[in-house]
C-alpha cells in the first residue's frame, strides 16, 4: 500500500494553485493562500523535497507544434514475466513519440499514448518501431478524434 501524505487546508490550496499555474510568483501564491511569502516558500519547498511535487512542466498545444495525431495502443506481449516486461520497456523508453506507458489489467498488458505528426508518421512508427519490438505479440490502436477533457490537475484527497 502506498504511503499517503496528510495535507492541511493550506497545502491543498498550494497544490491546487500550482497545478493550474506553476509560473505563479511566490508573492502572488502567498497572497492567494493568505500567508506571508516566507512561510509560503517554506511550504512549497517542503512539498518539493517530500516528492509530492515531482516537477514543473509547460503544457504545449500539440497541433500548434505539428503533432496532430494522438493514439492509444493496447499491447499484448508474447510472455508474461519480468524479463519480457523489462525488455519491452527498454525499447519503449527509446521511442519519443510514446509519451505515456501504463501496465494495465484487462485485454492487454500495456496501454501506450502515442503522439505523431500525422497518420503517415504514425504508420511508420507502428511498422518500423513498435511492431518490430520482439516481445510484442499483438496490438490494438485507437485514434483520438478529439479530446474533450485533457486535464493534468490531480484531485487532492
Amino acid at each position: 500500500m502506498a504511503y499517503q501524505q496528510k495535507f492541511d487546508k493550506i497545502d491543498r490550496k498550494i497544490l491546487e494553485i500550482l497545478q493550474k499555474s506553476a509560473k505563479i510568483t511566490n508573492a502572488q501564491l502567498s497572497k492567494e493562500i493568505g500567508l506571508s511569502p516566507a512561510p509560503t516558500l517554506e511550504r512549497v519547498k517542503k512539498l518539493e523535497q517530500s516528492g509530492i511535487i515531482k516537477s514543473y512542466h509547460a503544457k504545449l498545444d500539440t497541433e500548434k507544434i505539428g503533432l496532430g495525431v494522438s493514439t492509444f495502443l493496447i499491447i499484448n506481449l508474447k510472455g508474461h514475466n519480468k524479463e519480457t516486461y523489462g525488455a519491452f520497456m527498454e525499447h519503449i523508453n527509446k521511442i519519443d513519440e510514446v509519451v505515456e506507458c501504463h501496465l494495465i489489467t484487462g485485454s492487454g498488458e500495456f496501454l501506450l499514448k502515442v503522439i505523431t505528426q500525422d497518420i503517415a508518421s504514425y504508420q511508420t512508427l507502428m511498422l518500423d518501431h513498435i511492431s518490430a519490438i520482439p516481445e510484442v505479440d499483438n496490438m490494438q490502436s485507437m485514434v483520438v478524434l478529439s479530446s474533450l477533457k485533457d486535464s493534468k490537475v490531480m484531485p487532492i484527497p
